[in-house]
Formats: C-alpha cells, structure tokens, sequence
C-alpha cells in the first residue's frame, strides 16, 4: 500500500470535485455474455458463483482505480484487493465473507471453501476495522437485474467498489449475465468501469485456459 500525492495526481480535480457531492458513487449495469463459460462450468460440476467470484476479483485488481481507496481525505493505492462478499445462511439471513485474493484459481476455490463454510456457521455483519483494501461483492441468482444500487456510508464516503450479478439469461444463441459495479467517482471514471467489463469479459470468453 502507499499514499497517492494528491497535488501531483492527474485526478486531483477530479477528485476533490466528485469528494464534495454528497452521493458521489456512479453504477454501470451492463450483460456479460458467459455463453462459453456456462456451459464448461455445467459439464464439469464446476461452482458458477466461485468462479464469477475470481473472475470480478481478477477483473478488478487488475485496474488500478480499482485499488485506490480514500483513508482520511487521503487517497491510499493497494497492491491487491480482497473480495467480502454476502454468503445466505439460515433463516434466508445472509453475513459476510471475506476470501484473500490469489491469482491461481485452484488455491482461491480452496480458500473460499474454507471461508464460506466458517461464514455460514458463524454469520457476522462486520469488516475488520481499519480495513479498507476490500471488494464487497454479492450476488442476486434469483433476479436478471437491470439496475441496483447499494447502500453506503456517507459522512466520510465509502470508497470500496461494489460489485453485483443476477440471474442470467438466454437470449438466441447467448447466455446473458447482468453485471453491475458501483465506484466512487473521485476515484474512477467511465472509462475504468468500461475495462473492468472487458477484462472480465476477455476472461470469461476462454473458460478451457481458466482451468487449465
């Protein structure tokens, strides 16, 4: 981790313009075309939710914006960001979940193992305090969603991006996943949004590589 120098930063405009609105987040919802992916992942008895896990994960730690975080009107930039996300226990009552990000998918799905099955036998609400090199990311299986939006500390403004998917869908001969990612905009334009989607969609359009 290391502080950005602001007055030297490109953003810094940007930055302090965005930083003084009150909602200062944007959301993209866009389809992610898994019509490769879905069916290798079926025919392999492979978990479809771990798998778009690492693939957001891996997807978002390689944009740089999406490592930056706001620490106390500082901008902090992290070598690597860990996904939190929601895992549904009892009750239909969800807690959260945090796996540390690898770059071998193998050992991630080991990890997430381990941590979900922690998760769902002790649910809990909360981060670890002082934390801020997370992804906090939750899925919607049972809705194909158009737009969504998250909630989020306010006073400071969260700065964590959140990232969603729904229920995918077929339309012709492709199988569509909505995708959603919400960012600070002090932090992340369009432009950083849109490689975000590419990336993953690069990744997804070659599932026999994933997992080779």
């Amino acid at each position: 981790m290391k502080y950005i120098d602001i007055e030297t930063w490109p953003r810094r405009e940007l930055f302090r313009f965005y930083g003084r609105m009150d909602y200062p987040h944007f959301n993209v919802c866009a389809d992610a075309d898994i019509t490769r992916l879905h069916p290798y992942l079926k025919r392999h008895g492979i978990s479809t939710f771990k798998t778009v896990l690492f693939g957001v994960s891996k997807a978002a730690n390689a944009i740089a914006e999406f490592r930056l975080r706001i620490r106390g009107g500082r901008v902090v930039s992290h070598e690597v960001v860990h996904p939190s996300y929601t895992v549904l226990g009892g009750d239909h009552l969800f807690g959260f979940c945090e796996t540390r990000y690898t770059g071998t998918i193998a050992s991630f799905f080991a990890r997430a193992d381990r941590d979900m099955d922690r998760a769902k036998a002790n649910p809990v609400l909360n981060d670890i305090p002082g934390r801020d090199d997370y992804l906090f990311i939750s899925s919607l299986p049972w809705v194909s969603f158009t737009s969504i939006s998250h909630p989020i500390h306010m006073h400071p403004a969260d700065s964590v991006p959140r990232i969603s998917w729904g229920k995918y869908k077929y339309d012709r001969n492709k199988i569509l996943m909505p995708l959603s990612v919400q960012i600070h905009h002090g932090l992340a334009d369009g432009i950083h949004a849109g490689a975000f989607f590419e990336a993953f969609q690069e990744w997804v359009d070659r599932p026999e590589e994933i997992f080779d």
